[in-house]
């Protein structure tokens, strides 16, 4: 009898794999489902992270609908703008969402852009939001990544390491399946698998781990300088994406070349971070040197 998924070297196995529940004949996918669960815990922490720190949880849910309608937004065009040779021919298809094709560095930017326009009308700190609203993207980040199991996308390269995950090659969307991969091919009971790096469990795991960093650093009282939180996810979340998108064979690449967007963009922002860090404490050590009163 075969299977749909198993991790070879853990013993684990799946035998359905499911991307889906109906009801009342209405299909909805486990992927939209997990990611409106992260937005809600998200939401939820954000609010309580602000009222700690006397912004007001008002604030963040105020804010949650237009963060949340900007982030898809950015999230789909940023897919739909490297991937335009799929749409050009048919641009309703861009507004088909059910048909999957959401990226998260869109997303954050999108968020990042709505937040900005939000503190500038509300007269907001944007960096001091942004230190508690990154906490609840990461949320999303974490749990948004088994929207990518359950639909047996965002795998990696051949492994044979002690994750290696093996997917039945009927189920998985043909694209996504490189020449390498087929000449590694696994045959069990007359039934073809690949088997690759679970990238989409490489980045849930990082980015569960940047999370209690961050939820730790940002309540130790260690914080350097307002914005810190929101500096460290960019540059954090980009070190470990920059690796892991290297493993995968469904990046978005570069027009004309080979090049893998979001490595590059992860790298610009783990620059950022160094160089907002560099830039801030420079500020503060100016401030905290400058004599009182007037010369």
């Amino acid at each position: 009898m075969g299977y749909d998924l198993r991790f070879v070297h853990l013993g684990i196995t799946i035998e359905h794999l499911q991307n889906h529940i109906t009801i009342f004949g209405f299909s909805i996918a486990f992927y939209g489902i997990i990611i409106g669960i992260g937005m809600l815990l998200g939401i939820t922490l954000a609010a309580r992270d602000a009222e700690r720190r006397g912004i007001g949880e008002d604030t963040i849910y105020d804010f949650a609908l237009l963060g949340i309608v900007f982030g898809v937004i950015g999230a789909r065009l940023y897919y739909v703008f490297f991937q335009w040779d799929n749409y050009r021919g048919n641009l309703f298809e861009i507004l088909n969402l059910r048909a999957g094709g959401l990226a998260i560095y869109g997303g954050v930017i999108g968020g990042i852009l709505s937040l900005m326009f939000y503190c500038k009308r509300k007269k907001q700190n944007f960096l001091n939001l942004a230190d508690s609203l990154i906490l609840g993207v990461l949320v999303g980040q974490i749990l948004g990544r088994w929207g990518n199991f359950f639909n047996a996308e965002a795998f990696g390269r051949y492994t044979d390491s002690l994750f290696a995950m093996q997917l039945r090659r009927d189920i998985v969307n043909p694209i996504m399946i490189d020449s390498a991969l087929l000449q590694h091919l696994v045959r069990v009971n007359g039934v073809d698998y690949i088997q690759v790096h679970p990238t989409f469990l490489y980045e849930s795991a990082w980015n569960f781990a940047v999370f209690l960093f961050l939820l730790l650093w940002s309540r130790s009282g260690k914080k350097l300088f307002e914005g810190q939180i929101f500096f460290l996810y960019l540059g954090l979340y980009g070190f470990g994406r920059f690796f892991i998108e290297g493993l995968r064979t469904d990046s978005l690449l570069l027009w004309g070349t080979k090049l893998a967007v979001s490595q590059l963009l992860s790298a610009f922002l783990v620059l950022l971070s160094l160089a907002a860090h560099i830039l801030m404490l420079r500020r503060r050590k100016e401030r905290e040197g400058k004599p009182e009163g007037n010369s």
